[in-house]
């Protein structure tokens, strides 16, 4: 296990030793001390190696992640996991707004809640909330897979392409275009493999299905006029 203290480097050289490692590295493992809520932690990593962060982190932890595993041991604060391309990254506290917005792959684990627009644009991250989400979450979701063990806020799904969302609680109120659709059994061995991935104790048959309508992206000529 390497160590990082962060109250005896700065954020860029504790950034530039995990962007060193190479695909074949043998120090798989880091851990980050004293993060202090910092900005940026473990951004734009493209390596295989796990990261754990003892701690709470600011804007954009773990942002454009490729191939890494980053685990953190306290909440993240807003746009975490952003525009994530692969990997894992697990959050055993809360996260704040957009939680793994504009996300290409990866799966992203929130163990606690996570706030408004969690999911907006994501474009093939799997998102798993063990608890609730805030207002306007997947908010022109494109691709993916959101799964929420708790309750969703207001406008869930508004103006949502392809994505899947489940969700095991209650909604508050579906956004433009957002409707309850059937639960497949595809869609139910999609939502096992999550659960499973995630952790979570939940059964799939606990949750409902929500997507597109498929009204907003369909030319009609009547509102041509």
């Amino acid at each position: 296990m390497q160590t990082l203290d962060m109250a005896e480097i700065d954020l860029r050289e504790m950034n530039a030793t995990l962007h060193a490692q190479a695909e074949n590295t043998n120090q798989t493992a880091w851990e980050i001390e004293n993060p202090r809520g910092a900005h940026a932690i473990a951004c734009g990593l493209d390596a295989p190696i796990e990261v754990t962060v003892k701690g709470s982190t600011g804007y954009y932890c773990a942002g454009m992640n490729k191939q890494a595993t980053i685990n953190i041991k306290g909440s993240a604060g807003p746009g975490v996991a952003e525009n994530m391309m692969s990997g894992t990254v697990v959050i055993d506290g809360d996260a704040s707004q957009y939680a793994g917005a504009t996300g290409h792959g990866g799966l992203l684990v929130i163990k606690g809640n996570a706030s408004s627009r969690c999911g907006i644009s994501m474009k093939g991250i799997d998102i798993v909330v063990h608890g609730n989400i805030g207002h306007m979450s997947a908010f022109m979701a494109q691709s993916g897979n959101l799964v929420v063990c708790g309750d969703a806020g207001e406008a869930l799904g508004d103006s949502l392409y392809e994505a899947r969302l489940f969700v095991r609680g209650s909604v508050k109120s579906l956004g433009a275009d957002c409707v309850e659709k059937e639960m497949r059994p595809e869609h139910l061995e999609i939502l096992s493999d999550l659960l499973e991935r995630s952790g979570a104790d939940a059964r799939p048959e606990e949750f409902k299905r929500y997507g597109s309508a498929r009204e907003l992206y369909t030319f009609k000529i009547d509102n041509a006029y």
